[in-house]
């Protein structure tokens, strides 16, 4: 390393977030950045420890010493290199992952990790800037012809390394543009998408085909892909949400979080919504069941669209604040996470099951939830078990329901292609990506289930390794 004892003589800084006061007032972009000098003093923080955990803890393997030493030296054009050699998208995952790299970071047993994911932007965005990023299309077609269903992390992964490797690749969208959860699930406020944008129009310039407002399975049949392509890859996602199927589930003004984050998306590059189907928080007490990132993320839309209040709620318990012993480093972190929406205001609450909505002519006001405590059994497995005299109703006139997802959406494609799917409803797929017919393969959290971007980037990443070994077979 460039300067051994960088981690011993630079403290971690962070760029930190724009003032609540302001990013609640807008959908830009609520992470700053550092400037260039700060950002080598970060990564002269790699203290080269030997064995790499940061590696280990990454989905996709990046070499984290190697581009922490680039940065450091300056070299912008070493360090991009060597983060794309294993990272399609490093401008993605450096705005949104949660950083498994920097719980596994050795530094991190000090609670101090270098501040990797920050890097990782600061390098794509360093070499966007400076023209280190440009079209490298392949040097020969081999004339295979793949198509890639979905057009999410997984499958833009997927069908930039097949085109990479010469083949003839076609992305399918059934939206009008690419990206899936990346442009109409996460917020704007934390991927703005014209980041999409430039890398799409990247990969249309190395000769990937993108064809957009295409739902394959009712505009393209499935044997006329089969009969056109020499291999196919669903990447279709995990999209059918968790329900909560209580009394007065009915009632107007209980939505799925995915509806009211896509049309919030919409909105804000320019669409325009009926204001009978409008989802607004403006003015009203909401209610967000479930404590994931979904979750966190409907409380920063509805902060932004001035919601009287904001309560999210959990039936898991309250994670402890830092690691219990049997949850050492350099294991995943399970602690409290305070995200940028939360600090934007929020009142939460753990242990907390949903009985019933209540409602008046029809709309929800409110919902009947009950505390419950965890226990394990003999055989360690947790059980739920409601306490007595606890039940309370939490006042709502907005409820958004963020209860992850079950499985790919079966009905069209899935059923027509009649593929083994798992106990899950997941689609089953061999070692090698392969469904239960040769030439189709499967990637991403159509495979794994919902999960993170990084997950999906490097299940189609190793799906289209697996997909370029069966054409080359041909």
């Amino acid at each position: 390393m460039g300067n051994p004892k960088g981690f011993l003589e630079v403290k971690r800084k962070e760029g930190g977030n724009r003032p609540v006061s302001e990013r609640i007032l807008d959908f830009s972009e609520v992470e700053q950045t550092l400037d260039e000098e700060d950002r080598r003093l970060q990564a002269s923080r790699c203290m080269d420890c030997g064995v790499p955990f940061c590696q280990w803890g990454c989905p996709v393997m990046n070499n984290m010493p190697e581009w922490q030493d680039a940065i450091y030296r300056g070299d912008w054009q070493a360090a991009i290199n060597i983060l794309q050699a294993t990272n399609n998208f490093p401008e993605f995952t450096g705005r949104i992952c949660p950083a498994p790299c920097e719980k596994a970071c050795t530094l991190n047993i000090h609670k101090e990790p270098v501040t990797i994911r920050e890097n990782e932007a600061a390098t794509a965005e360093r070499a966007f800037e400076r023209g280190l990023i440009k079209p490298q299309p392949p040097a020969f077609r081999t004339g295979k012809k793949v198509a890639v269903i979905g057009s999410g992390p997984a499958g833009m992964a997927c069908a930039d390394l097949l085109n990479k490797a010469g083949h003839h690749v076609t992305l399918f969208e059934k939206d009008d543009s690419v990206g899936g959860l990346l442009r109409f699930g996460i917020p704007d406020f934390k991927l703005a998408k014209n980041v999409i944008d430039r890398r799409v129009q990247l990969m249309m310039e190395e000769g990937l085909v993108i064809r957009t407002s295409v739902h394959v399975g009712k505009d393209i049949s499935a044997e006329e892909l089969l009969n056109e392509f020499d291999a196919v890859c669903l990447a279709i996602g995990a999209m059918k949400p968790r329900d909560l199927p209580v009394e007065g589930r009915d009632l107007k003004g209980i939505y799925f979080a995915m509806d009211y984050l896509t049309q919030q998306n919409k909105v804000v590059r320019g669409d325009q919504v009926a204001e009978k189907d409008r989802i607004l928080a403006t003015g009203k007490k909401v209610l967000v069941i479930g404590g994931g990132d979904t979750g966190s993320d409907c409380v920063g839309t509805a902060n932004r669209q001035k919601a009287k209040s904001v309560t999210q709620i959990e039936i898991l318990p309250k994670p402890p604040e830092e690691r219990t012993p049997d949850n050492p480093w350099p294991y995943w972190a399970n602690v409290l996470k305070v995200s940028s929406s939360h600090e934007e205001g929020c009142e939460r609450f753990w242990s907390l099951s949903t009985k019933r909505f209540v409602g008046k002519n029809g709309s929800v006001t409110g919902a009947e939830v009950v505390e419950v405590a965890w226990e394990k059994d003999a055989n360690g497995k947790m059980l739920m078990k409601e306490i007595p005299g606890t039940k309370r109703i939490i006042p709502a006139d907005l409820v958004l329901l963020s209860l992850g997802f079950l499985h790919p959406v079966q009905e069209g494609l899935l059923k027509e292609l009649e593929l083994k799917l798992t106990e899950r409803g997941n689609v089953h797929v061999s070692r090698n990506h392969q469904t239960s017919k040769a030439k189709i393969f499967a990637a991403g959290d159509a495979v794994n289930g919902a999960t993170l971007v990084v997950h999906a980037i490097a299940s189609g990443r190793r799906a289209a390794q697996d997909i370029d070994r069966y054409l080359q077979n041909l």
